[in-house]
């Protein structure tokens, strides 16, 4: 019987050669090795595109994924952040971020003689709100796993049996993900987002997670579990949280939301 792990084998073997935007997100993980593994070295580079939207945490693992399994790996710089449409944070924000990724990834394939790109678009991704894939889609960008058919839990099922460490990874999009709708896009937002995050990890908090930036407040989601956690802390977390420049920090009480901001947005 073919499973969806095979399929994608089987697809990804009719590469001449692909250049892959790669997160370090378990998606684009498994899909690197996956080409490593059916491509060889000299026919696959995974690229990180680097800039200030990038958590260092998925920087660290997308470099550890790379050595783990050998994978060519190379680090490009974007340049979201000096695009005025960007930093005005409409609902389609993702899709100027990655119409300037698959830019500089099309020119960086076109230079080093790779025939394919591709990223780590899954089909559960494909039903979601995800102006991002449509930048793709726009930029003849492949979506290998979403091809053959893999959704999310095959993702993590196929990581899991081939030992990528981040196989059960909470969902880590970039930090520009957090900033309210609307509210504009700068290096100290997201800076902020970001130590909120790395506090809230180096206290234990697990599972998906987010703070939330409102402009002058924070309002963590967490998984429904950790709340009461969270609340016996909160004046110990808002205190580090208002060092980090927010004014007032609130703990979501329905938890942690995949999308929440749009579907906030959506309810005003």
């Amino acid at each position: 019987m073919t499973t969806p792990v095979n399929a994608l084998r089987t697809a990804v073997r009719e590469f001449p050669s692909a250049l892959l935007g790669f997160s370090g997100g378990v998606d684009s993980a498994l899909l690197a090795v996956v080409l490593r593994q059916e491509l060889g070295p000299e026919c696959i580079l995974a690229v990180i595109g680097r800039s200030a939207s990038l958590p260092a945490e998925q920087w660290e693992m997308a470099r550890a994924v790379a050595a783990q399994f050998d994978v060519p790996v190379a680090e490009v710089d974007t340049h979201e952040l000096d695009d005025p449409q960007y930093l005005a944070n409409p609902t389609n924000r993702c899709f100027f971020c990655k119409n300037e990724l698959w830019r500089r990834l099309r020119e960086l394939a076109a230079v080093r003689g790779f025939t394919v790109v591709c990223d780590g678009t899954n089909a559960d991704d494909l039903g979601e709100h995800r102006p991002g894939h449509a930048a793709g889609v726009k930029a003849g960008v492949r979506s290998p796993l979403a091809e053959a058919g893999l959704s999310k839990n095959d993702v993590r099922a196929a990581a899991r049996s081939l030992g990528l460490p981040n196989w059960d990874a909470p969902a880590a999009p970039c930090l520009s993900s957090r900033v309210q709708y609307g509210l504009q896009i700068t290096p100290r937002r997201l800076r902020q987002v970001e130590q909120g995050e790395a506090l809230l990890r180096g206290l234990g908090v697990r599972g998906n997670m987010s703070v939330r930036h409102q402009g002058d407040s924070a309002s963590i989601e967490v998984e429904p579990e950790w709340i009461p956690w969270l609340e016996s802390r909160r004046a110990e977390i808002a205190a580090h949280l208002h060092g980090f420049g927010f004014e007032e920090v609130a703990v979501d009480p329905r938890g942690y939301r995949r999308g929440s901001l749009l579907r906030d947005l959506a309810g005003r």
